[in-house]
């Protein structure tokens, strides 16, 4: 019996795939647990239509995020680091801090877990960091850290 899986079940395949299996494990396991119903031509026109809408909300969610890309790379976020004497710096600038900063400074709401730092930002000056807004998008944001004794 052919069916559609409704979720990711570990021994046959993920959800939206069709699978072969025997009539009484359909019957008895798979479409009383709700893990997938019996591919129907109605069905598999259904199963057609919810893939095609997950890519076209995939799309828009790529394209928002080439459009935010785009935003974020001609910004800058200022912030400032306590130093003492010598330049010596206490602590270092988060990804917190830079996330507050773009949304005070430029009303941008972005998740401090998107912000990538390589290492923390110690020194004052200019610095570049990359943000992940989707798995195939990076965006590029200037940081000043000005000095503060």
């Amino acid at each position: 019996m052919k069916v559609i899986l409704l979720q990711d079940v570990k021994s046959l395949g993920k959800k939206g795939e069709i699978i072969n299996v025997s009539d009484g494990y359909a019957r008895n396991k798979i479409i009383p647990g709700k893990l997938g119903v019996e591919a129907t031509p109605a069905n598999l026109n259904n199963l057609k239509l919810q893939k095609a809408n997950q890519e076209k909300i995939a799309a828009e969610n790529l394209a928002e995020a080439q459009a935010l890309a785009e935003k974020i790379g001609q910004l800058e976020v200022k912030t400032s680091i306590k130093t003492g004497e010598g330049g010596r710096s206490f602590g270092s600038v988060s990804s917190k801090e830079i996330a507050d900063g773009l949304k005070s400074q430029h009303g941008l709401s972005i998740d401090k877990k998107k912000i990538v730092l390589p290492e923390p930002l110690k020194t004052p000056g200019y610095a570049e960091v990359v943000i992940k807004l989707h798995p195939e998008v990076q965006a590029k944001l200037r940081v000043k850290i000005d000095e503060v004794k």
